[in-house]
């Protein structure tokens, strides 16, 4: 059978198109990125900021600024008057007092629930009988590595509040459907809060 001479390139005319786009497809399934290099931009007492060079799906290499965290402890506490404990502090980068749930950073080698305890009595004066975890978040994916840990802190005993040489807090004792709605009309835009906030209307209403 005489074969017309351009049929082989018609079939791969046809063919390789739809191959690449089944292998193209195939890969971009899988969506890691691997570190080619990295390089430490700054480090200070608390920012460790990184420039990574990264290898992408689809085999091109792009670059990756991001922040190592140490990771943080997210406290919800529950008053003994059933109100929850918010706190406000200004907050330089957004040039704004804000309303938030006591948290912090954890210490080397810190346990999250230690990490919790601690901050609790540090910021608002407070241990806890009990403290129950609740859930873990990635609050700022795009640029940095923080895993917080959230807590609901229960059973509180008054205690001696002991913060930082430069932090300044506001204890806000709250009703929490008063903090639910106050995340629903805008007036707290803090992301951890929030998540509480709306976890604690789920197990104590």
């Amino acid at each position: 059978m005489n074969l017309p001479n351009n049929y082989y390139q018609n079939i791969a005319d046809f063919i390789i198109p739809r191959l690449f786009i089944y292998t193209s497809n195939k890969k971009m399934t899988d969506l890691k990125e691997s570190k080619i290099s990295s390089e430490n931009v700054y480090k200070g007492s608390f920012l460790d900021i990184r420039k990574d060079r990264v290898t992408l799906p689809n085999g091109k290499t792009s670059t990756r600024e991001w922040i190592k965290h140490p990771g943080a402890a997210c406290i919800i506490p529950f008053m003994s008057d059933g109100n929850i404990a918010l706190i406000k502090q200004y907050r330089y980068p957004v040039q704004s007092e804000m309303i938030e749930l006591p948290a912090g950073k954890l210490d080397p080698g810190e346990d999250p629930e230690k990490c919790a305890s601690r901050e609790l009595e540090e910021e608002i004066g407070y241990t806890a009988g009990k403290l129950t975890f609740i859930c873990k978040i990635h609050p700022a994916i795009g640029f940095a590595s923080e895993v917080m840990w959230i807590y609901l802190a229960e059973n509180l005993t008054k205690s001696s509040k002991n913060t930082d040489h430069d932090e300044f807090v506001e204890l806000l004792p709250t009703d929490l459907n008063v903090a639910v709605q106050m995340v629903w009309n805008g007036e707290i835009t803090d992301v951890k809060t929030i998540i509480g906030i709306l976890w604690a209307e789920r197990l104590l209403s």
